[in-house]
């Protein structure tokens, strides 16, 4: 079972590939806040709610000076196809060795219809800008999170 991160510990760095095959690294994204959000797999109805929702608020998250980024085992061709038929904005990498996901605690045993199965985990890390673990939450529901998160982190316009 790979360890969860918890506010203050260092994010672990990551440079995957993006849906165009382009490096995005952590590092890259140093002075900005960034929002990693973890997804078992492009193309799946919860997993495409969770994107558009990101997607919908991502003005929103960007003036306040978030980032936001994707990481999913699905390899660039992939979340390129998910992309285009979604219409998507957000970030999305892939981590089809899944090192990354493992280091974030986003890898391993969860519930799935009762049974125990090793997994994404779906998971948020807020990383701040200097590279630091803000929030983790883990096993956060695909439908509803990102309002959530709006609300949670204090950038609701009411």
């Amino acid at each position: 079972m790979s360890q969860r991160l918890q506010p203050g510990d260092a994010a672990p760095d990551f440079t995957l590939p993006d849906a165009d095959g382009n490096k995005v690294s952590l590092a890259g994204h140093r002075g900005r806040k960034v929002i990693v959000y973890f997804y078992p797999a492009a193309l799946t109805p919860g997993c495409t709610k969770q994107a558009c929702d990101f997607t919908d608020n991502l003005e929103l998250l960007a003036g306040q000076g978030y980032d936001v980024i994707g990481i999913s085992p699905d390899k660039p061709e992939k979340l390129a196809k998910y992309r285009e038929k979604e219409s998507l904005k957000v970030t999305l990498v892939g981590d089809p060795d899944k090192e990354t996901m493992q280091a974030y605690g986003a890898f391993g045993e969860k519930k799935l219809y009762g049974k125990t199965v090793t997994g994404v985990i779906r998971s948020t890390v807020i990383v701040d800008e200097e590279g630091k673990v803000e929030r983790a939450l883990y096993n956060v529901k695909a439908t509803g999170h990102v309002a959530k998160l709006i609300k949670d982190l204090g950038l609701a316009s009411e």
